[in-house]
């Protein structure tokens, strides 16, 4: 298993690397983590080997800005995802969550730099899961589930200097602002093209949801246009505005992941207000 996201992408940029146009005569080809190999073994279209580069270029621009070693989804359940909702008096998450999925129930918000939040949601059991980290200064990163090799990833973001906030009251250009933050968190140059296609206002557990359809064209560092496409789910929970995003390569969206990623953003949770955090959060002098 990789130990953190950046380094499943350079792995994976490492293997796409290896073709007969790269390495000397008499080298053996060897077939990347994505099987970009043609039906001829002994060299790889050109077609194949661009699609690769661009998935590792996603995953490398998708990945947390926090690059800790991830846990795997085994580490994680239904069960325990609802015993901590439980001890906080909340409801489970749904237990019609799709087969082979794993949940997870964790503290957004350790750190004193940090408003505290309890977040929630499903995930499919070969995802790994990446969380915040957590130094003198507080806590940097995010909590964050992907199959990383593939650029297939949900991502917790908190919108910056939102306040309580009524979702179903919002247009279409709250969601959109809010999401572009949430993608371009490296920069204002990764993205072109942004769209969001749909708006579902939902209520689940008493608590307001909107899911967000959206697509968009990732630009790359290799000069690469990926295109990219999701669906998110936005709350407003304590005193800010909260969203789940997820998101794969556009193919993959259509022909395998969209399904996934639906579920994994309808079972998404967030609380923040009116919940007594002080026995999961770090003290501010704490050493490390």
């Amino acid at each position: 298993m990789v130990s953190s996201p950046l380094s499943a992408a350079c792995i994976l940029l490492a293997n796409l690397s290896v073709s007969s146009a790269f390495v000397p005569a008499g080298r053996a080809n060897h077939a990347s983590s994505l099987s970009l190999q043609s039906n001829d073994s002994s060299e790889v279209s050109r077609r194949g080997f661009m699609e690769g580069l661009a998935t590792a270029s996603a995953v490398v621009a998708g990945a947390s800005s926090a690059f800790v070693a991830p846990t795997p989804a085994m580490a994680y359940g239904l069960g325990k995802a609802n015993d901590k909702l439980a001890a906080y008096g909340l409801p489970p998450l749904s237990k019609s969550l799709p087969g082979g999925f794993s949940a997870l129930a964790e503290i957004y918000g350790k750190g004193a730099n940090r408003s505290p939040l309890l977040v929630a949601f499903g995930f499919p059991l070969d995802w790994v899961v990446t969380l915040p980290s957590q130094d003198v200064n507080g806590e940097d990163g995010t909590i964050q589930a992907g199959e990383y090799a593939k650029g297939d990833t949900a991502t917790f973001f908190v919108v910056p200097d939102a306040g309580k906030t009524d979702v179903h009251s919002q247009d279409k250009e709250f969601f959109k602002s809010a999401l572009i933050a949430a993608i371009s968190q490296k920069g204002s140059n990764v993205y072109q093209d942004f769209k969001v296609t749909k708006l579902t206002p939902v209520t689940a557990d008493d608590e307001k949801y909107v899911l967000v359809d959206f697509k968009y064209t990732l630009l790359t560092g290799a000069g690469f246009e990926v295109e990219r496409k999701g669906v998110a789910s936005v709350t407003s929970a304590g005193e800010g505005v909260q969203l789940l995003w997820a998101a794969s390569i556009a193919a993959r969206y259509k022909n395998k992941t969209e399904g996934q990623l639906r579920a994994i953003t309808e079972s998404f949770r967030c609380y923040g207000s009116g919940l007594n955090f002080s026995a999961d959060l770090r003290p501010a002098a704490e050493d490390f």
